[in-house]
């Protein structure tokens, strides 16, 4: 009889974690897959800005390890867009918020 050495282990069950919650700030904390990422946080650029500009907000994201401000869209909800600091290293969700608030939060 063959051993299988990478099945399923219960004990390290509990260290993966693989989803986590999001609060949406209509409907309170749902599941992440509710929802739908909509990239980090960017102020968009006048429309008179130059190319390069538009560039570094279309194409160019920071991508850093720690806390970020990221859009998500709560897709099987509320059909609202709205911001979350999100820690990227454990997945933590810090704080939810509306866009209309997003310029009194640090």
């Amino acid at each position: 009889m063959m051993i299988n050495r990478r099945a399923f282990n219960p004990e390290r069950a509990a260290d993966i974690r693989m989803s986590f919650l999001l609060s949406c700030p209509n409907c309170g904390p749902r599941d992440v897959y509710e929802f739908r990422f909509g990239g980090e946080f960017q102020r968009r650029p006048e429309p008179t800005a130059s190319q390069d500009a538009w560039v570094d907000y279309l194409y160019l994201r920071a991508n850093e390890a720690g806390p970020q401000r990221e859009w998500w869209y709560h897709r099987m909800g509320c059909k609202a867009w709205f911001l979350a600091v999100r820690d990227t290293r454990t997945n933590t969700v810090l704080q939810t918020f509306r866009p209309s608030t997003a310029d009194r939060i640090t």
